[in-house]
């Protein structure tokens, strides 16, 4: 996921640029995981990238980390309860 996300946030800067805007399209971005956060790193990374609030299934035995890091910068996060990603 932290890949995932810093890839789009270079792809949101290049597209802004390309449309003569000063802030990246990720600038209050909706994040939407079809998988729980592992660790907490995707959030910030998602955090650092603009994202106001991110929507993901939880599940994770690290969730308290997850949710304490989107606390810490004051983003809504959404628990659907539902996995979709399945190996």
């Amino acid at each position: 996921r932290v890949d995932s996300t810093i890839i789009a946030a270079r792809k949101s800067k290049e597209a802004a640029r390309a449309m003569g805007q000063k802030q990246p399209l990720s600038q209050g971005a909706v994040l939407a995981s079809d998988a729980f956060f592992p660790f907490a790193d995707g959030v910030v990374a998602a955090i650092k990238a603009g994202a106001t609030a991110i929507i993901q299934p939880g599940g994770s035995i690290r969730d308290e980390e997850v949710i304490a890091a989107a606390d810490k910068a004051g983003i809504a996060m959404v628990f659907t309860g539902m996995r979709h990603f399945r190996h």
